[in-house]
């Protein structure tokens, strides 16, 4: 080795530290100071709220704030101020930022069955941020990163950086079974100390495998592949009988206050009404058509495709996902023309094949940028906003292989009629109580879930695949 790359060795050697874990007491290498880890949180948390906007029922946001605070009390690491936020999404998901910023999916709530069960995601989430495990991953990142630039530095091929920070990448993917493990462990001892019933942690975990099995069983129904599980943490690889799952368990048992409060019947109280799907804020797909009443629009894809319902974009891809469509929101404050917005957001870039669109009283402009990867774009106005359309195709395929459908999803745009208005409102949660003899199949007739609604009402009941309800049960239906 150079004396040159053990210079820089020697500074990374410098840069790096051990701190005390405040949840562990090990001594973790780590690269940033608490100061820093709370400036990242919030900075990550500003972009986060782009892509995940808060859910807009201040009366939830400020229960779950409640019972996430009253865990995080009890954690190593009491002193932070912790944000715990709702965000408008149907994913089944929690995550947290550094420095006590967590959020919970509201697809996630609408599963969960008791107010202990939800303090047993905000506790897992918590675990992860007293543990600092997203400091430790950062710094592990950044370590790998000076290291491959060393490696660089010292031998003059800029590749082995290239290489050492995809080794680094892989190290790093994720928290890892070790870390989920030891957030499951933190989060058990912080239900027990702020008086929940610490097997509401295994509740999740079955709530979370239910999901697995839901999502194996309808896509073999269809003839598909198994979908990659949703929720990050080790609770959806947990058995519920996991033997290291029941050990993490067993110390926060021993902690247990003797109030081991679930509280189901105010849990259920705070989800009805929940929008289940897509929100009214988001816009709501329904088939193969999406609705949106705010912006007062709608539009549809071809049979067969799927749609992907972001904060920042409207996606649409084919089956074999080769063909993509996405329908972006912009402003128009200076008042452009479809055709000068168009070649404004083209950057200047050559337009070939352009056309003027004129339909449902909109007026757009549309054509396609040439290349090795074509696309077909487009702007419709309507109103004070635009709308900008980029279409392509992957793994070589001509664009002219879809540009029939990439035009047609463009040419279905248009604003929403009266009678339409109501295929904007979103599916809603309601909260019955099970009648003597009442089945899931009956309540499936019932309901407007599309697909299989049986299956899907036993999922949100945790009665999946085969339970029924006995009389008097609290119940889920979406209506």
């Amino acid at each position: 080795m150079r004396l040159g790359c053990w210079v820089v060795l020697l500074g990374l050697l410098q840069l790096a530290g051990c701190a005390l874990n405040p949840a562990t007491g090990r001594s973790d290498f780590v690269m940033m100071s608490e100061r820093e880890e709370l400036e990242l949180g919030q900075r990550y948390n500003e972009e986060v709220l782009k892509q995940y906007p808060r859910y807009a029922d201040e009366k939830l946001q400020a229960y779950v704030q409640r019972v996430g605070e009253r865990v995080a009390r009890h954690s190593h690491r009491s002193q932070l101020n912790y944000r715990f936020t709702v965000v408008d999404s149907p994913d089944i998901n929690a995550f947290a930022l550094p420095g006590g910023y967590i959020y919970i999916h509201r697809g996630l709530l609408a599963y969960l069955n008791s107010e202990a069960e939800l303090a047993a995601v905000l506790g897992h989430e918590v675990g992860h941020v007293t543990a600092r495990h997203s400091v430790q991953q950062q710094s592990q990142s950044s370590a790998w990163n000076i290291l491959g630039q060393a490696v660089a530095i010292g031998t003059g091929i800029g590749a082995v950086a290239d290489l050492t920070n995809v080794l680094g990448g892989a190290f790093v993917r994720g928290y890892g079974r070790d870390m989920e493990l030891e957030a499951d462990g933190l989060g058990a001892q912080y239900l027990a100390r702020s008086g929940y019933d610490p097997q509401a942690m295994i509740e999740v975990v079955k709530v979370l495998k239910a999901q697995e099995d839901f999502a194996r069983d309808q896509a073999a129904q269809r003839g598909e592949a198994q979908p990659a599980s949703g929720y990050h943490g080790l609770f959806d690889t947990h058995p519920d009988n996991d033997r290291r799952l029941q050990q993490v368990l067993g110390p926060a048992r021993a902690l247990a206050t003797g109030q081991q409060e679930v509280n189901r019947e105010v849990f259920l109280q705070h989800l009805d009404g929940l929008p289940f799907g897509d929100s009214a804020a988001s816009g709501v797909r329904r088939g193969q058509r999406f609705y949106h009443g705010e912006l007062a629009v709608t539009l549809g894809f071809p049979e067969g495709w799927e749609l992907i319902n972001r904060a920042d974009a409207l996606i649409g891809h084919s089956a074999d996902q080769q063909a993509f469509i996405a329908m972006v929101l912009e402003g128009n404050p200076q008042g452009l023309s479809a055709a000068q917005l168009l070649r404004q957001r083209a950057g200047g870039q050559r337009l070939v094949d352009q056309r003027e669109l004129q339909q449902a009283g909109l007026k757009g402009h549309s054509a396609i940028i040439p290349g090795s990867t074509a696309r077909r774009v487009a702007v419709l106005l309507h109103g004070a906003r635009a709308y900008l359309f980029v279409a392509a195709v992957r793994g070589g395929a001509s664009l002219e292989s879809q540009d029939a459908r990439f035009l047609e999803v463009i040419q279905s745009f248009r604003p929403i009629t009266a009678a339409e208005r109501k295929l904007a409102q979103p599916l809603r949660l309601r909260m019955i109580s099970a009648k003597p003899g009442q089945q899931m199949a009956d309540l499936a007739r019932q309901s407007k879930l599309p697909g299989d609604a049986e299956a899907s009402l036993r999922l949100l009941n945790n009665l999946y695949p085969v339970g029924e309800p006995r009389p008097g049960d609290r119940l889920k239906v979406v209506r």
